[in-house]
């Protein structure tokens, strides 16, 4: 079955409303249905997803629905996760972006972007998260009128929390979500 997008595109199906950002060696785009079978490997993949959410990796079915949660987030708030690629390779390689879950947290998340990324394994090592994080940060600063925003990280998952780090987020609390502890990092504050 295909589904036609409803709203204007670029060339390849990419969607006009959502920004592309360029860095010297990444492409942060919006995402096609195209994409899907690539964030379905992502994040049903054991290595990837250890320090995310409970730490299971995601079936179709779920991850469906974060592939359309999204491109709801564009749609409704105008802000969402970019697919990141290599651009000289053209190679999917991650998520990264700004969302705004509604966590039921304690201590209660500021009022203020949530960042998050989540690359492949395949990526880790490279300067990757850094680069892309910088740029959506760029971005975001100019979209919110604002450098403030807010992570959470599993405390063990040490390469994420030294991204967040050299991208200026400073820790503010520590919580449980979901049954397991993560750091709340803020930045601009």
């Amino acid at each position: 079955m295909r589904y036609r997008a409803g709203s204007a595109e670029r060339a390849g199906g990419i969607p006009a409303h959502v920004p592309v950002l360029e860095t010297e060696r990444l492409r942060l785009r919006g995402q096609t249905m195209a994409d899907f079978p690539a964030c379905e490997a992502l994040w049903g993949d054991p290595e990837t997803v250890r320090f995310i959410g409970n730490g299971t990796p995601s079936g179709r079915e779920e991850t469906w629905a974060k592939f359309l949660r999204n491109a709801g987030h564009w749609a409704m708030l105008g802000f969402g996760y970019w697919m990141v690629e290599e651009k000289a390779t053209g190679a999917f390689i991650g998520l990264i972006g700004f969302s705004d879950l509604h966590r039921e947290i304690e201590p209660p998340l500021p009022d203020a972007p949530e960042a998050g990324w989540v690359l492949s394994p395949k990526a880790h090592g490279k300067g990757y998260a850094t680069e892309a994080v910088r740029a959506a940060l760029a971005w975001g600063e100019t979209r919110f009128g604002s450098p403030r925003s807010v992570c959470l990280i599993a405390p063990d998952n040490v390469p994420s929390l030294r991204v967040a780090e050299k991208c200026g987020y400073a820790e503010f609390a520590r919580a449980t979500y979901k049954e397991r502890p993560v750091v709340l990092l803020a930045r601009g504050t």
